[in-house]
């Protein structure tokens, strides 16, 4: 472990030094570059393998051109080796957490807001199969009825064939204009399609372009953020810029004042240490908390949003449910046709009356179960993405600080001038500091005697005090 410690100090040491003449030195540093370009490259291939491209060929060609290209690059400038380590430790802080919430919200997008406007479809197809069933069971049974009516008529009418031969046909039909409803039918299962195709296009189409734009845009934020960092930190004003880290250089520069009999710093006091911390630590000052804060301020917002999402969908689902639970519930119609004749027939002793009934039930399906909607969800494959996403951004927030104190401790190495100028500021301003607390605490001391509340006291003491020396001087 203690050989693997080393062997990454070395590393370091070399990786943040200026170039030096010499064959050995040069390998040395072209093998930390390469391990530092590969790792470049590999992310680059990850985002742009799951992104931008299907077949791993094109974006491994590419990954292997940044590799080659980055790691002879880093080895000849020292400003570009900087900006790489800057890079790496920027993807975990806020332009990697606002890459990591569009991806989420591509996930809800592609999942929730879909899946709803899916059931909306489903839901309107529903109705519109609704309608199209026609219930023209209870047509055919009048058409069956009359038919009845006509044989029992014809048979009670019937003539011997020596007096009188008829020979009649009785056909009922029926025909129901509904070319209109057809049409009509027709034309709103087409506008239904056709808003649901757009939406969906639409609802496609962004995450799409989101994803593609994605990565070149995430590369780019992180690439301008960390570009302005260095830009900050070398500045006119570097010595102000996140100058509220007690590191190494600065504990070894106050032991030298204390050497040279100069007024020191350390330890620092309770009030001192809320705002100054030594690093690397996961002790956090008050603006670190803040910042953590505002990092995840809007995480939050974005989880309730999507959870708001995910909720709408969810009840939606289960309102369909319920309500295609209760139709299948629902009992057939029973409809009953009953038919009476009464026959009276007059022989040449008696009349005979004769009734006749015909009942025929039937039943008639209020729903068709074919148009009973069915709708989908799809919570679980969604949240399992935005869980991952989820987790990745709640690890950033709270490394958050740790990886800010990263990156000064990053930039001090590359820039050791900046670094002394930085040192003096802050230990002069903590000097300062103290001494206006001090000068403070005496006024404040001085504050809670009689004397500063009550003047007229003090200047009647005075008095006295000057006429009684005024007396021992005439007694002498």
């Amino acid at each position: 472990m203690q050989a693997l410690v080393s062997t990454a100090q070395n590393a370091w040491r070399i990786f943040v030094s200026e170039r030096k003449p010499g064959w050995k030195y040069l390998t040395q540093l072209f093998a930390v570059c390469s391990a530092v370009g590969f790792l470049s490259s590999l992310l680059f291939f990850l985002g742009i393998r799951f992104s931008l491209a299907h077949q791993p060929l094109g974006p491994l060609l590419v990954s292997g051109l940044i590799w080659i290209s980055l790691s002879v690059a880093l080895c000849c400038f020292k400003h570009l080796r900087c900006f790489s380590a800057l890079f790496l430790l920027s993807c975990g802080l806020r332009e990697g957490r606002n890459a990591l919430i569009t991806a989420g919200t591509g996930v809800v997008v592609a999942g929730n807001i879909q899946n709803i406007f899916h059931n909306l479809k489903v839901l309107a197809d529903s109705i519109t199969c609704h309608l199209e069933f026609e219930q023209f069971e209870l047509i055919k049974y009048y058409v069956e009825a009359i038919k009845w009516i006509y044989e029992e008529a014809k048979r009670s009418t019937k003539l011997p064939k020596d007096i009188l031969s008829l020979n009649h046909e009785f056909t009922p039909s029926y025909s129901i204009s509904d070319d209109a409803l057809k049409q009509e039918l027709n034309d709103t299962k087409q506008e239904i399609q056709r808003v649901a195709n757009e939406i969906s296009f639409m609802l496609t189409i962004l995450p799409y372009i989101g994803q593609k734009v994605l990565p070149i845009v995430g590369i780019f934020l992180v690439s301008f953020g960390t570009a302005l960092f260095i830009k900050k930190f070398v500045g006119p004003h570097g010595v102000k810029f996140k100058n509220t880290y007690i590191t190494k250089e600065f504990i070894a520069f106050d032991e030298l004042q204390k050497q040279q009999q100069r007024p020191g710093l350390l330890p620092l006091n309770k009030k001192e240490r809320k705002d100054y911390v030594t690093v690397p630590s996961f002790c956090l000052t008050r603006k670190e908390r803040k910042h953590i804060q505002y990092f995840f301020l809007p995480v939050i917002v974005h989880l309730c949003i999507w959870l708001l999402f995910a909720a709408v969908d969810y009840l939606f689902y289960w309102l369909i449910i319920s309500v295609n639970k209760h139709l299948q519930e629902l009992p057939q119609l029973e409809i009953q046709i009953k038919l009476f004749q009464q026959r009276n027939e007059n022989n040449f002793i008696i009349g005979v009356r004769e009734f006749i009934v015909k009942n025929d039930p039937f039943k008639i399906s209020l729903f068709k179960h074919d148009c009973i909607p069915q709708p989908e969800l799809y919570l679980s494959t969604t949240w399992i993405q935005l869980g991952i996403i989820i987790f990745f951004l709640i690890i950033s927030g709270l490394f958050s600080g740790l990886l800010t104190q990263f990156k000064i401790l990053v930039s001090t190495s590359f820039y050791p001038d900046a670094e002394i100028k930085r040192i003096h500021y802050l230990h002069a301003k903590l000097l300062k500091k103290r001494a206006k607390l001090q000068q403070k605490t005496a006024k404040n001391v001085f504050a809670r005697t009689v004397n500063f509340w009550f003047p007229i006291l003090k200047a009647r003491e005075a008095v006295r005090k000057k006429e009684r020396t005024m007396v021992n001087d005439n007694v002498v």
